[in-house]
């Protein structure tokens, strides 16, 4: 797939470890028209564009290069810009090459021709490019830069395929990764918690012989079996990597352990291209066109490079070993999780190492241009395979999207990504995306439930870019499924989140098609206020009470006449209660018109609720009026209650106890309204803990310039003070007074200053520690509500010591008979009304077997996974406390086991 328009604004945007290319001086000159290089020669246009460009663009099929897709011919074009440019520009090609060759990396067989062709009439050029890739590489390796290390190996071969370096130099780097990767996981050398980074040396090892793994095979033949002997035997060692906390669809579990694992996959698919004579159609091979003039060109030597030692650790404890280990999954993260959206006759048939191959593609270029969505959607685009790859492309980038525990960037990022994609496809990837969507919607029952949410937020979101256009017609179905059917729910949250980017008009008319639909539709936005005036309502205390306090709160009384007002002549005469009740619904419906309104009345009136919600139980409270206020809005109640906990009026432990309270724990397999607010209550209180240790962080760093500023100022009041003179046989200051006095002025001033970012680096102190034990607090408290509910209502462990499975028609399950839910299932007729009778029948006839309280169990553990998998961090530093007063006892094997598989901890820890 291929696109004859470039991109309107070139940019290359790299890591913060290496320098960013300008895109200011890719272009042509202001006003210089594009159509005038496209009606031009090849040469004619190479000569416009500029070498910069020219790199940036080799193997596109672009303007700079006339329009031709004639890989040769590119680089003669290039490299003879380049050679006229060199005796004014060396040390801008040399840094900008190198540049290239780490921000474009799936055009390295380019550039490693150039710099080969180059090597042939300046060998000084090669050799320095030789010695800086040596010297990055060296630098990564101890600094951990996992992405750098990956590329430049790959750069090496591309090096290697041009005889800029020897075949030998690449097989001892191999061989240093290899053998640091068998000492790690030595038990007396090593230290084999850290097995991430030996898996990680060796995938680089393995990534790159697409690249080189031919050239490695004709010219260093027995040294490349050594190679891959060695791999066979790492293989063989390691331990098998089962990531059932990882999966994105729950039911995968049963096959884990019999499945090979990240490493074990890319292993066979390298046999394979091994015993296919290391033939790959998805790595171009320029330097083929140019092998009879490259053959001639000197080999320069690769200095070895070393791997930092492993991390050892003296101690046998099986907590500080899983602490090791997660921190090592951490810093080495698989970079990949394959998610098979397509059936194998509707994705595209490609040789396995093409299928790596092009997904190394992909996944490189989303990382170069995370922060230029038009860049990167070109780029996608054009993919130096000869083959098409929009199923691949449109796996990988959902792969992504739903990678856990954390996608490398923000989601929002991939749905700009697929928006363009469509747009620059237009004939091609829109249907793709809809297939993947069709294909995850028929999965989603058994899909993760964060990987659900996100799948929730991109959908919304996708839809808003195209008009909210969709078949709904063919998804009317799920109106018959029971209301707890995640298919059901999936519609139902999904037309919820467009109503919030849109409006209830919009979305209502857009399900036209689909009219059974609408009955999914959430009650049209507004505020539920209990005293509203109304002449044909009879007018009560409350009523009085709410209009003299809007009366109040218009004639501009301040906070503290409300508050005695409050407590004087409400509180005394109708008790606190009533007084929450009127107060916070009044104030929230002065605050309904926006967002903006909601948080000037926090501001201004957040004393009066914190004067009448001193403690949990009156903040309980609160947040029952906030929900019944705004009953039709989640978007509201969330948006209000997380307000209120960032101004303090609600504390992160009252929110979870609300969450969990019966009311809302009823609702949590046919909502996402609890879990939307207790994920940000979670996530707020962990974000504040992160913001205050780097504003500590950057105190230290000030302190230490505060220090220096003020030893300097010190020293220089003391040198004037120093200079003497000799005055009627006195000794006396030779300086001026008005100098002394402002050198004396400087010195007070910074140690002042260094003072009160001394007092400042106190205070932030005091509220980490503080933050650092609430963190704890809601720890303790989250994994005990969710142990507290579930184990109510989960069904009993046999006599004989089986799990019970809660997956679909499971005759074994049983529930507490003591539970009402056990017994009935509503199901929601066409008009919204309930009907008990013939449960399993018309469940059946839906497609869809699981009970509710089953459906509630499976959704609820979900949730506790996925919290214990996204605060996994948090969650080690505190899992003695946990283990001590939450996960003790004879606590239900399934909640340990949800638990303890998002933390990747073993069962029997």
């Amino acid at each position: 797939i291929h696109t004859n328009q470039p991109p309107t604004k070139p940019n290359l945007r790299a890591p913060t470890e290496t320098k960013t290319l300008d895109p200011s001086r890719l272009l042509p000159a202001p006003g210089t028209s594009l159509s005038s290089l496209l009606s031009a020669t090849a040469a004619a246009a190479a000569m416009s564009a500029g070498w910069r460009t020219l790199l940036l663009r080799i193997g596109d099929r672009c303007p700079e290069y006339g329009g031709t897709a004639d890989h040769k011919e590119h680089i003669e074009i290039c490299y003879n810009v380049l050679s006229r440019e060199y005796e004014h520009s060396k040390d801008d090609i040399f840094e900008f090459l190198l540049q290239c060759a780490e921000q474009l990396p799936h055009k390295i067989p380019f550039f490693g021709v150039l710099i080969g062709l180059i090597n042939l009439e300046n060998e000084d050029f090669a050799k320095g490019i030789v010695d800086a890739t040596q010297a990055n590489l060296q630098d990564a390796l101890h600094t951990e830069n996992r992405d750098r290390i990956r590329i430049l190996l790959r750069f090496l071969c591309g090096l290697m395929c041009s005889k800029v370096i020897s075949p030998n130099s690449i097989i001892e780097t191999y061989e240093t990764l290899l053998s640091s990767a068998a000492t790690i996981l030595d038990e007396d050398a090593g230290n084999p918690s850290w097995q991430p980074r030996a898996d990680f040396y060796v995938y680089c090892i393995l990534a790159s012989l697409p690249w080189g793994g031919s050239e490695l095979f004709e010219q260093a033949p027995d040294e490349l079996e050594r190679v891959l002997v060695g791999i066979q035997s790492y293989i063989s060692i390691r331990r098998h990597f089962d990531d059932i906390a990882f999966s994105v669809f729950e039911t995968d579990e049963g096959n884990s352990p019999n499945k090979k694992d990240f490493m074990e996959d890319l292993w066979e698919r390298m046999q394979l291209l091994s015993r296919n004579g290391w033939k790959v159609k998805s790595v171009p091979k320029p330097h083929l066109s140019f092998e009879a003039q490259l053959v001639v060109g000197k080999s320069h030597r690769f200095h070895p490079v070393s791997c930092p030692p492993p991390t050892f650790t003296m101690s046998s404890s099986e907590i500080l070993k899983g602490q090791e280990k997660h921190e090592a999954n951490l810093k080495y993260p698989q970079r990949l999780r394959r998610l098979h959206i397509f059936p194998t006759n509707k994705a595209e048939n490609m040789q396995p190492v093409d299928r790596f191959v092009v997904e190394e593609y992909i996944l490189d270029v989303l990382l170069f241009f995370n922060g230029c969505r038009k860049e990167c959607a070109f780029y996608l685009v054009s993919l130096p395979v000869s083959f098409r790859y929009e199923y691949l492309m449109a796996e990988t980038i959902f792969s992504q999207l739903l990678l856990l525990p954390n996608p490398p960037f923000r989601p929002i990022y991939y749905t700009l990504v697929i928006i363009d994609l469509c747009k620059a496809l237009p004939a091609a990837f829109p249907s793709v995306v809809v297939a993947a969507v069709h294909a995850l919607f028929d999965r989603i029952s058994n899909m993760d439930t964060e990987c659900r949410t996100r799948l929730i937020l991109w959908f919304s979101h996708h839809l808003s870019n195209f008009q909210f256009i969709w078949p709904w017609q063919e998804w009317a179905n799920v109106k018959g499924l029971p209301k707890w059917a995640p298919q059901r729910v999936f519609v139902q949250e999904v037309l919820e989140r467009e109503i919030r980017l849109s409006y209830f008009e919009k979305i209502k008319q857009s399900i036209e098609d689909a009219a059974e639909l609408e009955g999914l539709l959430p009650p049209k936005a507004g505020p539920n206020f209990r005293y509203h005036t109304d002449e044909s309502k009879e007018s009560t205390e409350g009523h009085r009470i709410s209009k003299e306090l809007v009366s109040m709160v218009r004639g501009r009384k301040t906070t503290r006449d409300i508050i005695l007002w409050v407590e004087e002549q409400i509180v005394p005469a109708n008790g606190t209660k009533f007084a929450v009740d009127v107060v916070s619904q009044t104030l929230l419906d002065i605050g309904s018109k926006s967002f903006t309104h909601l948080i000037t009345v926090l501001e201004r009136y957040g004393q009066i609720i914190s004067k009448l919600c001193p403690d949990e139980e009156m903040q309980l409270l609160l947040m029952d009026e906030v929900s019944a206020y705004w009953k039709n809005s989640t978007q509201m109640t969330a948006i209000a209650i997380d307000r209120m906990m960032g101004y303090r009026l609600i504390s992160n432990l009252a929110i979870v106890k609300w969450v969990f309270s019966p009311a809302n724990v009823d609702q949590f397999h046919v909502s996402d309204r609890p879990w939307e607010i207790l994920r940000n209550t979670v996530s707020k209180t962990y974000n504040r803990i992160s913001d205050l240790r780097k504003e500590i962080q950057t105190l230290r760093k000030s302190i230490q310039v505060a220090k220096e500023a003020s030893a300097k100022a010190i020293k220089e009041l003391e040198e004037a003070k120093s200079i003497l003179e000799i005055v009627e046989g006195q000794p006396v200051s030779s300086e001026r007074p008005g100098r002394l006095r402002r050198l004396q002025g400087f010195a007070d001033k910074a140690k002042e200053e260094e003072v009160t970012i001394e007092e400042s680096l106190e205070a932030k102190q005091a509220l980490l520690a503080r933050g650092l034990e609430e963190g704890k607090e809601l720890l303790r408290l989250l994994f005990k509500s969710f142990v507290d509910v579930l184990t109510e209502r989960l069904p009993p462990v046999s006599a004989d010591g089986d799990v019970p499975n809660l997956r679909a028609g499971d005759p074994n399950v049983t529930f507490p008979a003591s539970d009402p839910e056990a017994a009935t299932m509503e199901i929601d007729d066409e008009n919204g009304a309930d009907n008990n009778s013939q449960v399993n029948g018309e469940n059946m006839k839906a497609g869809y077997t699981i009970g509710e309280l089953e459906q509630w169990c499976l959704c609820t553990l979900g949730y506790l996974k996925s919290f214990s998998r996204q605060y996994a961090t948090e969650i080690w530093s505190h899992i003695g406390m946990l283990d001590e007063e939450v996960f003790v006892g004879s606590i239900h094997p399934l909640i340990r086991k949800a638990a303890f598989s998002g933390l990747c901890r073993q069962m029997n820890q």
